[in-house]
């Protein structure tokens, strides 16, 4: 009887395909691996501007349609924000609200308090859609934010118009 020896370990060839095998992984599984990074961190971005746009435009329509039609102005914060962007008024029960954009912030003063209600504002427009109608106010805003390498995500919203009820 002849006595066979097992080998132990691997041959060269065997050991150069692993290493061929494992780097062509890599190669094509880091970039699609980075692709799906950069597309969650889109659509995380995009849904929070969503929920921060709606719950923003929530709150302005709701005072915006308890005002007194003969308070309404619209204005601008300061010589430098955009024309349109401030929109001051009285409710009813006689408390003074204020909405407006102060650089890439949307501010709502209330009496004398100030509350940040975004961060992320690029653009916030009231308006009315008729001259002949000071009931209907229309609000437009564009919020954006910062996501990866200087890219960024925007999101505009136009509300439907808003009718003062008072």
């Amino acid at each position: 009887m002849v006595e066979v020896k097992k080998r132990k370990g691997y041959t060269l060839t065997e050991m150069m395909m692993a290493v061929g095998i494992v780097g062509i992984l890599f190669g094509v599984g880091a970039p699609i691996l980075n692709q799906a990074t950069k597309n969650f961190m889109m659509s995380t971005a995009r849904m929070e501007l969503q929920t921060e746009a709606r719950s923003v435009m929530y709150l302005i329509t709701r005072n915006l349609r308890q005002a007194q039609i003969s308070t309404i102005t619209i204005s601008r914060y300061n010589s430098s924000q955009p024309y349109y962007s401030k929109i001051t008024f009285t409710k009813q029960d006689g408390k003074q609200y204020s909405f407006y954009q102060n650089n890439k912030q949307l501010v709502m003063q209330f009496g004398s308090m100030n509350r940040v209600l975004s961060n992320n504002l690029r653009y916030l427009a009231f308006t009315f859609p008729e001259s002949s109608d000071m009931e209907i106010i229309s609000i437009s805003m564009t919020l954006q934010k910062d996501i990866y390498e200087g890219q960024k995500k925007a999101l505009h919203m136009a509300s439907e118009k808003v009718r003062v009820m008072n």
